[in-house]
């Protein structure tokens, strides 16, 4: 009985032992761990002034940049450019101020001539006699110039003109009135032409102009930074930019009109052959 109450506690001094030694070490290990915890939080609210104090300081500058001006628009490249490219600017801005004057002064036109078709097609036919139709119409009308052209054949068919068949004399006279109104609604048409065809090429050459100030600029300093070449360059492409801007409305703009005409003269011409029935349908009357 002795031997087995020495081996029970034999056998429970191990677990007794390690039991109160964990009882006295988690309280210090405790201890020990808990300024560390606590110090980690100060820290961090240490760290976060420092973190946020860059972020108030770039604010302004970036205030400052956004409402820098652009060193490299239009009116610095006007400023800064040569005299070769200015002459290329103010070239650009003539043709671009032309092609707009001509394409609302033609578009005024064809829409005066369209509403004197209608006039004529009301008045005119309406008249007893071709002479009381022109009375009718404006006298600015092209219908009146051609109805006028046709009745003035009738009447100077004397002559070496006599010789001429009064048919062919009558056909000549409006054939004739009627191109000249093609003429005058075609004039102008050629500077929209002219215009789109020739102002991407002068934009081009501001562009090779200002790759040439680039090339010079990057020689003399010996680097390429960006500092020499972004002025030069945004030049060259502010031109090409230009040159663009000013061909494209012009050749839209000869092509809306060119269209616009072909109707408005097919009115002209059709008046001009009933025109032609009705002349040689009064003289053989009278």
């Amino acid at each position: 009985m002795l031997f087995n109450t020495n081996q029970i506690v034999r056998s429970l001094a191990g677990p007794v032992l390690l039991a109160l030694f964990s009882l006295t070490a988690i309280p210090a290990l405790a201890q020990a761990t808990a300024p560390a915890t606590v110090a980690a939080p100060a820290d961090a609210t240490a760290a976060t002034p420092a973190a946020v104090a860059p972020a108030a300081a770039v604010a302004p500058d970036a205030k400052k940049s956004e409402t820098t001006e652009n060193p490299y628009g239009v009116e610095s490249v006007w400023k800064s450019s040569d005299a070769v490219a200015k002459s290329v600017l103010l070239m650009l801005v003539i043709m671009s101020v032309a092609s707009w004057y001509i394409l609302v002064v033609k578009l005024l036109e064809q829409t005066k001539i369209g509403r004197q078709s209608r006039s004529a097609a009301k008045d005119f036919w309406s008249a007893g006699t071709v002479q009381q139709g022109c009375a009718k119409l404006e006298a600015t009308s092209p219908f009146r110039f051609i109805a006028e052209a046709g009745l003035e054949a009738t009447q100077k068919h004397d002559g070496l003109m006599g010789h001429v068949p009064l048919n062919d004399w009558v056909t000549m006279n409006i054939q004739r009135s009627v191109e000249r109104v093609q003429s005058s609604m075609q004039s102008g048409l050629s500077v929209l032409a002219t215009v789109g065809s020739i102002a991407p090429f002068v934009g081009l050459f501001g562009t090779v102009w200002g790759i040439y100030h680039a090339l010079t600029a990057i020689g003399r300093s010996g680097q390429a930074s960006i500092d020499k070449v972004a002025g030069p360059v945004g030049e060259a492409l502010i031109m090409t930019a230009i040159g663009l801007a000013v061909a494209v409305p012009a050749v839209l703009a000869y092509n809306w009109l060119i269209g616009r005409n072909k109707n408005v003269m097919s009115d002209v011409r059709a008046f001009g052959g009933d025109l032609h029935a009705v002349i040689l349908g009064s003289v053989k009357k009278a």
